[in-house]
């Protein structure tokens, strides 16, 4: 990751590795940085400032203000009420499901939780939002000014973990719109309505990252807390969490550049490229005199680069106006719960806050005490969906120690699942047959190199005993056998046998390869080295 100056407050420098610059050497900095950049210095470094606006829709059975069900890839407006279509007469009633989700994640990100919020109409004419206005909480949401820790690895092989913080400026509620169906061939677009009034929860971060690393590590913390709380499933492919960026650059010591918003990016890895590629476009921009627009913009990520959609020079009207058919949102905790009302009649803060489940975080931890495993290693298990049962569900049916367990799965089946493009829940080989595989291996059956040889035939689908009969790859237990084998490879190594006897140790190593590949992998390495040596000696 590379090294550059951020802006966090006035006065407040920090390096990329999140260590706090001493007061004087903070005002230096500034001064100097300031100097230079007013007499045009190209080598003072720029600074680049990020900041994420992420709609999560909720996870929820029925949309925020109406009864309509909600369904991934239903027929188009098959999922349409009155309301949605908004139909004059029909009214809101607030989704108390919808409310308990933000609630939650709120408490998630150690948020403020407002006991009385309110709803805004957002005004503004587009062909997927029949109302013509979108209710939202824009004076006062639900929740507001929190935090996220997000952890990412660092170092040349990734083997340092640092720590970061985001501010959560605030989380409010809102519906969603329809969707638009762009028909070129007919020159037409058609408008599906069953996404129309879904209920979204929109988390507002803080500019406070600086490169796209980081606010894909952000957002991908984000997604594992929301599925922890059941909040929201936040599948991005299914546009379910939908993250807009935030972009400008300055020089350290000056105002803030021009910010463009790059919209709708569904997935961390495209954010990360997204938010990279417009960094360095605005530097190189700037560099050549040119200047930056505040305009929305799109990622094309065949192309790896953003593309210019409409200016944002002149600021929209959105003429915001309280929502008059829906009454302030009030929430209470246990000591302004009226006497004689149950959690089921009202939303209770406090009762909520007791059944948040482990966090992400908290995973992690219990992950590396049970286990013994590297904390680098806990944020793959838990950030590759699915693979941390897998884990878990081979070291109950092996009694191998759990980081060579791990060490299997994160170089052999992860890194074929990731060449091949497949989830884990998709993987030809599941848990039980590495277990079986590795049993093998631990009982002395078989040799390391031959289950290598196992595990590549098992992506076929075959069963590990099957293949090691059919290809006779069972070690090789007679002594005088082996003996006779190293014999053998020494008579034909005359050479390294010299330099080993000269003291280079090192060697040695080769002729074990040699024995290995004699045996098609059916020895035991260290029994072979203890063989060799006596041989030698």
């Amino acid at each position: 990751m590379r090294r550059c100056w951020h802006w966090l407050r006035a006065g407040n420098f920090s390096t990329a590795d999140g260590a706090p610059l001493p007061a004087s050497v903070a005002t230096r900095e500034v001064r100097r940085s300031a100097e230079a950049a007013a007499k045009g210095n190209r080598d003072v470094p720029w600074a680049a400032v990020v900041g994420l606006e992420i709609h999560a829709q909720i996870c929820s059975n029925t949309k925020l203000f109406s009864g309509s069900q909600v369904q991934f890839a239903a027929p188009p407006n098959s999922l349409v009420s009155f309301f949605d279509a908004s139909l004059p007469g029909t009214l809101p009633v607030l989704n108390r499901r919808c409310v308990e989700a933000a609630v939650m994640t709120g408490l998630a990100l150690n948020c403020t939780i407002n006991k009385k919020s309110l709803f805004d109409r957002k005004h503004y004419f587009y062909a997927d939002l029949p109302a013509g206005y979108q209710i939202t909480q824009q004076r006062l949401p639900i929740a507001v000014n929190g935090n996220l820790s997000y952890s990412m690895c660092i170092g040349k092989n990734q083997n340092k973990m640092v720590t970061r913080t985001v501010r959560i400026k605030q989380i409010q509620l809102e519906q969603d719109s329809g969707k638009s169906l762009h028909d070129d061939l007919r020159s037409q677009t058609l408008i599906d309505l069953n996404r129309a009034g879904v209920g979204l929860m929109e988390v507002v971060m803080e500019p406070d990252m600086c490169c796209g690393e980081e606010a894909a590590a952000a957002v991908k913390e984000l997604q594992l807390i929301l599925q922890a709380l059941g909040s929201s499933q936040a599948n991005m492919a299914e546009g379910q969490l939908r993250v807009d960026a935030n972009v400008s650059v300055h020089r350290p010591g000056q105002l803030y550049g021009v910010r463009t918003e790059v919209k709708n990016i569904n997935s961390a890895r495209f954010l990360a490229k997204a938010i990279d590629y417009e960094i360095r476009r605005q530097i190189e921009e700037l560099e050549n005199g040119g200047t930056i627009l505040n305009e929305t913009r799109a990622f094309d990520y065949k192309l790896g680069c953003t593309i210019a959609m409409r200016d944002k020079e002149g600021k929209q009207d959105y003429r915001f106006m309280p929502e008059p058919n829906l009454p302030p949102l009030i929430l209470y905790d246990a000591k302004t719960l009226p006497a004689h009302t149950s959690n089921l009649q009202v939303v209770n803060i406090d009762w909520l806050r007791e059944r948040l489940p482990d966090l992400p975080s908290v995973k992690r931890a219990k992950l590396v005490k049970r286990y013994g495993i590297q904390p680098q290693h806990s944020f793959t298990l838990l950030n590759e969906d699915g693979l941390m049962e897998f884990f878990e569900a081979v070291i109950e049916a092996t009694e191998m120690n759990p980081k060579k367990v791990l060490g299997w799965i994160l170089k052999y089946i992860l890194g074929y699942l990731k060449h091949h493009n497949l989830a884990v829940k998709d993987s030809p080989i599941n848990p039980l047959l590495l277990a079986e595989l590795l049993n093998l291996l631990e009982s002395r059956v078989i040799s390391s190199s031959a289950a290598k040889q196992v595990l590549e035939e098992m992506w076929k689908g075959k069963a590990p005993a099957l293949i090691i009969k059919e290809k006779d790859l069972e070690l090789i237990q007679d002594q005088n056998e082996f003996e006779r084998i190293c014999q053998a490879v020494m008579e034909g190594h005359q050479k390294e046998v010299s330099e080993i006897k000269k003291g280079n140790k090192k060697v040695l190593n080769k002729l074990i390869g040699q024995v290995q590949k004699a045996t098609r992998g059916r020895s035991d390495p260290a029994l072979v080295k203890q063989i060799l040596e006596k041989q030698l000696s």
